[in-house]
């Protein structure tokens, strides 16, 4: 049974706004970083999760839609798995608005993560387990205007 995505509601923080009075473009992926970590927790358990056990961040790829002005309603991020690799995988991710605040996109992103050993500074296959659970996550690929050829 498919069950992407993996929807969480993040809440902006008032030291995520610069100067103009919206939040960062850095700081939209600290909202994308904190969906994740409660994604895979939530994919994978307390017991064995990929974030206990060593993983990072290869690659992150973002498109701005929207700047988000800060507000005390969050905002939702969905994630969803792209990719499943032997040593990694990737995960999409839409940043927009909850229904009851409005129907704004303000972004989308993917991220390539990469199963790590920091004991000897290696990376490690994907076991069965762990591929199978990322499988009942997988989705379409993020529609990146560049891909598409647009701008």
């Amino acid at each position: 049974m498919i069950q992407l995505p993996y929807i969480v509601d993040v809440h902006l923080r008032w030291s995520d706004t610069d100067a103009y009075g919206h939040v960062n473009n850095v700081m939209f992926l600290h909202l994308i970083e904190d969906a994740r970590a409660m994604g895979l927790h939530a994919w994978l358990g307390a017991e064995k999760s990929l974030l206990n056990e060593g993983i990072i961040v290869a690659r992150q790829e973002i498109e701005y839609l929207l700047p988000i002005k800060f507000r005390i309603p969050p905002v939702r991020v969905d994630m969803w798995v792209t990719r499943i690799g032997d040593k990694s995988f990737d995960l999409g991710y839409e940043i927009y608005d909850p229904e009851d605040v409005g129907d704004n996109s303000y972004a989308i992103a993917e991220t390539t993560m990469v199963l790590y050993n920091f004991d000897d500074a290696s990376t490690r296959n994907l076991t069965t387990a762990e591929k199978d659970i990322l499988a009942k996550h997988t989705g379409d690929p993020v529609d990146f205007r560049r891909r598409r050829g647009e701008g």
